[in-house]
């Protein structure tokens, strides 16, 4: 099963330093049966990207709680057994949980099949979204605006070898 596991660039170094991306419990996304019924669509790619969307805007979440770190939006694409992956079916009915799931073990950084990183022109939409997420989610229709501003970029695509370039 492909999962897509939210960090931030600081904490894509640390799973290359370490060789796993942990620590454990992940939270990460992948086409759950509440996410299939909410996207409408039996097309996989276009399931997955929208679970890939779902831990780009975790990413964001990370960025905001940790604003010392490169505003840029990082996830982890990783092909795991379909036992690793555990879901909260009751969760799967609240929109905000859309595609969540849990990982219960640490995850070889070799099972990565990618890494999509947001483009260094995207860092100052990231950064004005990261700092408006507590206000759009409470409801503020200027700070939701700026947030879908860092949605407006796609992930860049990257091969695994490439993260020793990625991390700098």
């Amino acid at each position: 099963m492909r999962v897509y596991i939210p960090t931030t660039l600081a904490g894509l170094a640390e799973a290359y330093k370490a060789g796993v991306v942990g620590p454990v419990p992940l939270d990460a996304y992948a086409v759950t049966p509440s996410l299939r019924e909410w996207y409408v669509s039996d097309d996989i790619e276009e399931l997955e990207y929208a679970a890939l969307n779902r831990a780009a805007q975790a990413s964001l979440r990370l960025l905001a709680v940790h604003p010392e770190v490169p505003r840029r939006r990082v996830v982890i694409a990783v092909d795991v057994a379909d036992g690793a992956v555990r879901h909260d079916p009751d969760r799967g009915l609240d929109p905000a949980s859309l595609g969540e799931v849990r990982l219960a073990r640490e995850v070889p950084l070799t099972a990565a099949a990618a890494v999509h990183v947001d483009a260094d022109d995207a860092e100052p939409d990231v950064r004005a979204a990261a700092g408006a997420l507590g206000a759009a989610d409470a409801g503020d229709d200027d700070a939701q605006f700026t947030v879908d501003g860092a949605e407006d970029h796609e992930l860049l695509w990257y091969a695994t070898q490439e993260i020793p370039h990625l991390i700098g």
